[in-house]
């Protein structure tokens, strides 16, 4: 029986999941693994979707047949790096969200005061 039959999580596969944090419920289907439906429950995702960063990588193991950890983490590259484009395009936008939300409510002050 090797490691991944027996449930034993090698070190190398541990550790944070951007793919699993931002696409939590594709990324679970994509996995084969059903736990990041948890994030459909509103208030709960806010902190599910965390634990869901923290542990993909873990839950991905358990449940998908890779032949080895650098085909697992190869796979788990692509999730990563697509999840860290989405958060800092999430970002991005949120900045620029609140920039013109002060610039409009500034200028609505400005004709009101003027």
């Amino acid at each position: 029986m090797d490691e991944q039959s027996l449930g034993i999580i090698p070190d190398e596969i541990k550790g944070w999941n951007w793919g699993a944090f931002m696409f939590n419920i594709t990324w679970g289907f994509g996995n084969k693994s059903y736990l990041p439906l948890l994030c459909l429950i509103p208030v709960f995702n806010i902190v599910w979707i965390f634990i869901c960063g923290f542990k993909g990588n873990e839950w991905a193991w358990q449940k998908c047949d890779y032949k080895d950890i650098e085909t697992f983490l190869a796979v788990q590259r692509t999730w990563n790096r697509a999840g860290l484009v989405a958060f800092i395009i999430a970002i991005i936008m949120l900045v620029l969200y609140f920039v013109f939300i002060a610039a409009f409510v500034s200028l609505l002050l400005n004709e009101l005061y003027y």
